[in-house]
């Protein structure tokens, strides 16, 4: 199988070390928004399906090369399913990884262990030229914890316990998360799709 060029679509530090550490395997070149110059795309959309497919569409206009992007988030179900599609941006712009922490605690506070139940849920979308192509979805089931407990991953992972593991994301290797996580599931899915598909 030749090598081929695949545009990971994010900016977001974390999720580029998953990507490139599920994807780097495959024979393919990849590349970055920032070392491609690429802007971001405005996640429009209400679903997760929505924006992916938006942001993969839109770096595929601007790149010939293969593009992969994702689209994530925590889903907890006493709050209606929030923060869901708008978990980057949980609390206004201006808020980090560990404010977004704080505030989901302080929604939650009071709240018994066993109505803290979420998700996490990815999906992954590939396009080239301005279309999508093929898109997968992931997701794990978990609580969220009464604290954070971790260093490791980014986002909600220190807040995000996993039963099997008894342990938060947080507390996971990168390996351990990949081979349980949404963006695992996903991204394994792409890349079996790859590895089946040529250009």
């Amino acid at each position: 199988m030749s090598v081929r060029d695949l545009v990971l679509a994010t900016h977001n530090r974390g999720k580029l070390v998953e990507l490139a550490d599920r994807l780097g395997a495959l024979p393919v070149r990849l590349h970055t928004m920032d070392s491609l110059r690429l802007p971001p795309a405005e996640e429009s959309g209400d679903t997760f399906e929505a924006n992916a497919k938006i942001k993969a569409e839109a770096c595929s206009l601007r790149t010939p090369h293969l593009v992969i992007a994702d689209d994530s988030g925590l889903e907890v179900d006493t709050l209606g399913g929030e923060p869901g599609v708008r978990s980057a941006r949980f609390g206004g712009p201006r808020l980090n990884d560990d404010d977004r922490n704080r505030l989901l605690l302080e929604r939650l506070a009071g709240t018994a262990w066993e109505d803290r139940a979420g998700r996490f849920v990815c999906v992954v979308s590939l396009a080239r030229n301005g279309a999508e192509i093929v898109r997968f979805r992931g997701e794990v089931a978990g609580i969220i914890a009464l604290e954070p407990r971790g260093t490791r991953g980014f986002g909600y992972d220190p807040l995000f316990y996993y039963p099997p593991a008894a342990r938060t994301f947080g507390e996971l290797t990168l390996d351990e998360k990949a081979a349980v996580s949404h963006r695992g599931q996903a991204l394994a899915a792409a890349a079996a799709w790859l590895l089946r598909n040529e250009d």
